[in-house]
């Protein structure tokens, strides 16, 4: 049995508050681009006062095992921080916020298995939303992390009646977890529950798509933490208890802000197979109106950024994809040497994750006060005179103001259409995650630059220099 913390340990009830104080202060610190850094070292030593004070706790044992697991885990996350690409940087967040489900579960069967069933109502509770809880976002997050790393199709996986079945997988799991709570004692039932919630885990992430991937990596990061919450009740851990609850509450928030972005309710995007392909979705761009899409080269848009006063830079998955980043830095600075503002906006659910482009471009040493978002660069658009757009396509979709049958209808995008002009970096012209079109593609102060988005910027910052 895992010791758990005596009423008369005051020193390390002490260490544990100073840990909890370090977390409040580390999500402070996360909610600015600026002061991030700092925010992931408070986090960071507050994990390390909450591990030694563990440690320092009666009866504790097993050294070994706690060495060499330690030791295993160090590596894991030397090695991550150090070779993990920043454009892989949501994949590695899905797959450590799953691991941290599967720990969650695996605590609560060990803590079931050592009392064979004898739980007083509190801790069997705790053990089973822990182990429920906890084994959905462990496979809900290796299904991300495979979309992500597109070893599985980024487009949403759906079948006949998938609804029904994902919601008696569910029931079923929670029907289990009753019956424990209820005073069953065998253990098979507590492995069964626990198989249901994987299985319910991998149905759960597989119909939504990989425009949502923000959404989903927020949710099953507050499934996480209320999943290590409940785990922090089963082992009597304060810290434990208080950290889980606010990661639940932070991935919670950041969830519904992810959805209000998207102007689109958690049920849509949890159960809508948002980004679905249909028949003819986006087989090409409507000419109806005589409008038409016109082609440009590195050459002529190097002269329009050269003699601009203001370019704003609009990035988006495409940059990740091709990692272009650093190219894209580097010619901002080619621009700043000339007297240009550059400024780059950020439109929440850009990329595949919360804040995927600020770490990007902060990788890239991007001056935080360069980086604005979308409520701050809007109204900067109507002044600017050239609109860089790499690789973002839904979130600068005109349609989303005024087209109602459009299913990006509502949604808050970059009023990128209103700057005098507009350059699109794309490979082709492939829609988006929304399988639609985008209309600012055939708007008269919009020419397209295709190709890679790294070379097409090598390209520029070549050009530039000559002109």
């Amino acid at each position: 049995m895992i010791a758990v913390i005596s009423p008369s340990s005051n020193a390390i009830g002490l260490l544990y508050l100073v840990t909890i104080v370090c977390f409040i202060l580390a999500l402070r610190f996360l909610s600015s681009p600026k002061l991030a850094r700092r925010g992931n070292w408070v986090g960071g030593v507050g994990m390390i006062i909450a591990i030694v004070s563990t440690l320092l706790l009666d009866g504790i044992g097993n050294w070994v095992l706690i060495v060499v697991a330690a030791a295993i885990g160090s590596v894991v996350g030397v090695v991550g921080a150090r070779r993990v690409k920043m454009t892989a940087m949501p994949q590695m967040v899905a797959l450590f916020n799953g691991v941290g489900g599967g720990a969650a579960a695996l605590v609560a069967i060990a803590e079931f298995h050592v009392a064979n069933g004898n739980l007083d109502t509190t801790p069997v509770v705790s053990t089973v939303l822990s182990a429920l809880i906890g084994s959905i976002s462990f496979a809900g997050s290796l299904i991300a992390f495979a979309k992500l790393q597109e070893l599985i199709g980024g487009r949403p996986i759906t079948f006949p009646g998938q609804n029904i079945f994902n919601a008696a997988v569910f029931f079923g799991a929670v029907g289990l977890g009753i019956a424990l709570i209820a005073g069953v004692e065998d253990q098979w039932v507590l492995w069964l529950l626990v198989a249901l919630a994987v299985l319910f885990g991998v149905l759960f992430v597989l119909p939504i798509g990989g425009a949502d991937m923000p959404v989903v990596i927020s949710l099953l990061n507050a499934f996480t933490g209320l999943a290590a919450s409940a785990t922090g009740f089963v082992l009597s851990n304060t810290v434990l208890i208080v950290a889980g609850m606010l990661v639940g509450a932070s991935g919670t928030l950041l969830t519904l802000l992810m959805a209000k972005a998207m102007n689109r309710s958690v049920s849509n995007v949890l159960f809508g197979a948002f980004g679905k392909v249909q028949a003819g979705a986006g087989a090409g761009m409507r000419t109806d109106d005589g409008r038409t899409v016109r082609a440009t080269t590195p050459e002529d848009v190097a002269v329009q950024l050269s003699f601009a006063n203001k370019v704003v830079v609009v990035p988006g998955y495409g940059m990740a994809v091709a990692q272009a980043q650093h190219d894209v830095r580097a010619l901002a600075e080619l621009l700043e040497e000339r007297g240009v503002d550059v400024l780059y906006a950020i439109h929440p659910v850009a990329g595949r994750m919360p804040g995927h482009m600020n770490v990007l471009l902060a990788e890239a040493n991007v001056p935080y006060d360069a980086l604005k978002e979308m409520d701050e660069i809007n109204p900067e658009f109507p002044q600017t005179d050239v609109a860089l757009v790499i690789g973002a396509n839904d979130v600068t979709n005109p349609a989303a103001r005024h087209d109602t049958s459009s299913p990006i209808y509502g949604m808050p995008i970059l009023d990128v259409d209103k700057a005098h002009s507009v350059i699109v970096m794309k490979r082709s012209m492939n829609p988006g995650f929304a399988g639609i079109d985008n209309e600012l593609y055939l708007e008269p102060q919009t020419t397209m630059l295709f190709g890679d988005a790294k070379d097409s910027v090598v390209k520029l910052i070549a050009a530039v220099k000559q002109t």
